[in-house]
């Protein structure tokens, strides 16, 4: 299993990315399991957490990234979800952790290196 769990939604050739707090990075939303759950655990409460309002339909492991990152040289152990269906608004629930959520193309922003490494994957 992975230490974390990534979302990757799209809508209208867009996908959905939130922003850290602590240093203005983009990222796929997501985070750390905790013990005893398993990926797909993890992804729902993360989601939860990050954006109360938001309702995931479906979710389909897309891949697990399991390799060294070429951006940051540190180990990935990344459980990649795609959402077949989303709805609801997107309104951050931890705003010490997030400060903005939006639906954008994943170009010309500063992103963190493991959402660079998925965005690199998807769309190249």
């Amino acid at each position: 299993m992975a230490k974390a769990a990534k979302l990757i939604a799209m809508k209208r050739g867009k996908v959905l990315l939130v922003r850290r707090r602590v240093d203005g990075l983009w990222m796929f939303p997501g985070g750390r399991r905790r013990p005893g759950e398993d990926d797909q655990e993890c992804l729902r409460r993360e989601i939860a957490e990050e954006l109360p309002k938001l309702k995931l339909g479906r979710l389909v492991l897309w891949r697990e990234a399991t390799k060294k990152n070429k951006y940051s040289g540190r180990r990935m152990s990344d459980a990649l979800f795609i959402a077949k269906k989303t709805s609801g608004r997107l309104e951050i629930g931890d705003k010490k952790e997030l400060d903005k959520a939006v639906w954008r193309k994943p170009r010309r922003v500063r992103l963190t290196p493991t959402s660079r490494y998925i965005r690199d994957k998807l769309f190249t």
